[in-house]
């Protein structure tokens, strides 16, 4: 059971579900990384646009600096951005005179007494020109940009020029573009996963239809492929019905050895057997009796070997209810003189996956065992078709009498071969034998049960077309 279990959980992968998923991981992986791109350059161009805009203001301070006369005076307002006036505002500016002993520092009304942190002391490299563009902690606490740049005015002296500006909106900006990014990217991949299970399903539609026809000639419903295919599934379709056809072949010939050797062989053992009977004595006994014993012999090995040859054939299949009904009326007129009743109810859709031959072997020789034994009646049922344990369509006959019934204990006995319980009753003791050896070909099996009428149940279990 667990060895089943583990076999079904490592079950393999159809084609389609390899396609599919192998289609969908390498889509997920080539959105994530063009998503990924896509969101590191917006990113730096927002940031580029943001140290741009920084940019204008500190040109602004550093033009009105160099003008003579007014060194370092800047106006409220003069920059055009009111947040520079409004107390930690996010928006700063602030101009260092460096050559003097202790610096002097103007700067915006946002800083609120509160200084900048210069960029050259957190090991920001200098760009073009001399200026710096980077990351830092503001008067606040928030992360802000800021950009500065130390300018050199001769006899005016040397001035550190810082523009600052908080990041909220430019990671606002950010985060907007990336959920834009993931809403269209998410949508683009349920599309592609909706396109990719389509022309999967549409390139794979020649394999089931392939499957279908193999369904049908399993079930004996067709005899070879017979569709149009392209030319990759063309010859696979022409190698399958070779296949079937060099299949037929060999059971035709290893039907038509077997009836060869059985009549090289019966005609001998008749001729022996009728001359012991012609003579009297215990030799001519003896003769006898081993001469009806490997008639028996030849003949149990005979159809074994005949529904070994056919019981791989592709494509046999029977109705179950007719051979039932012939077979009913065949056994009322044998055992019309003990009155034995023999009714049936079988589903008309019932189908064997087999020879119609070996069938009537197996249910003839359970309903010759039930009419030896029955008190007056013998029933035969087989309800729709179902599946066993492992998935696979089957059927179950039942054959019920109202005998005696068999002991539990002599149950595995009756079903072997040669096994006769009660020498007062006719038989070689081979019948319910064959039925066992001819299930077990087909992949079902026989067992015996106790029967509602009161006497023996036989259980059928075969494939089911």
């Amino acid at each position: 059971m667990d060895g089943d279990k583990t076999a079904r959980r490592l079950k393999p992968w159809s084609i389609a579900a390899r396609l599919v998923a192998s289609a969908a991981a390498c889509g997920a992986v080539l959105l994530l990384i063009a998503g990924i791109i896509l969101s590191q350059l917006y990113r730096r161009a927002t940031v580029q646009a943001f140290d741009e805009r920084l940019g204008v203001y500190l040109r602004a301070i550093v033009a009105d600096i160099a003008v003579p006369g007014d060194t370092g005076r800047i106006e409220p307002g003069q920059l055009g951005e009111p947040q520079f006036e409004l107390t930690l505002s996010g928006w700063y500016w602030q101009v260092t005179r460096l050559e003097t002993d202790k610096p002097e520092i103007k700067a915006s009304r946002s800083l609120f007494a509160s200084q900048l942190p210069r960029l050259a002391d957190l090991g920001v490299p200098a760009g073009v020109g001399g200026a710096r563009q980077g990351f830092a902690t503001g008067p606040d606490g928030g992360q802000i940009r800021i950009v500065e740049r130390q300018v050199d005015l001769d006899d005016a002296g040397v001035y550190l020029v810082q523009v600052a500006a908080t990041t909220e909106e430019l990671e606002r900006r950010i985060w907007q573009f990336e959920l834009a990014l993931t809403i269209a990217f998410a949508s683009l991949a349920l599309a592609l996963a909706g396109t990719t299970v389509f022309q999967v399903r549409y390139g794979l539609r020649p394999l089931r239809q392939l499957g279908g026809e193999i369904a049908s000639i399993r079930r004996g419903e067709g005899e070879r492929v017979s569709g149009a295919y392209s030319d990759d599934l063309a010859p696979l379709a022409g190698e399958l019905n070779l296949m079937i056809s060099a299949n037929r072949d060999i059971l035709e010939r290893a039907r038509t050895q077997v009836g060869n050797l059985a009549h090289a062989l019966k005609t001998p053992l008749s001729v022996i057997t009728n001359e012991a009977r012609s003579a009297d004595g215990p030799l001519a006994e003896k003769v006898a009796e081993q001469a009806a014993v490997m008639r028996d012999q030849v003949t149990w090995y005979l159809d074994r070997a005949r529904a070994a040859a056919g019981a791989r054939v592709v494509g046999a299949s029977a109705d179950v209810a007719p051979a039932v009904d012939g077979l009913i009326g065949a056994f009322r007129k044998i055992y019309a003189e003990r009155a034995i009743d023999f009714d049936a109810s079988v589903a008309a859709s019932v189908r064997f996956r087999g020879e119609k031959r070996d069938f009537e072997d197996m249910l003839g020789n359970l309903l010759d065992n039930a009419g030896k034994w029955a008190a007056s009646r013998v029933e035969i049922s087989a309800p729709a078709s179902g599946t066993d344990p492992s998935g696979r369509a089957t059927i179950d006959l039942l054959v019920d009498d109202d005998g005696p019934g068999l002991p539990v204990e002599k149950r595995a006995r009756a079903l072997t071969r040669g096994q006769r319980l009660d020498e007062t009753k006719p038989g070689s003791g081979l019948g319910l034998a064959i039925v066992t050896d001819l299930a077990a070909l087909h992949g079902g099996a026989l067992t015996l049960e106790d029967s509602p009428l009161g006497g023996l149940r036989a259980r059928l279990r075969l494939p089911s077309a």
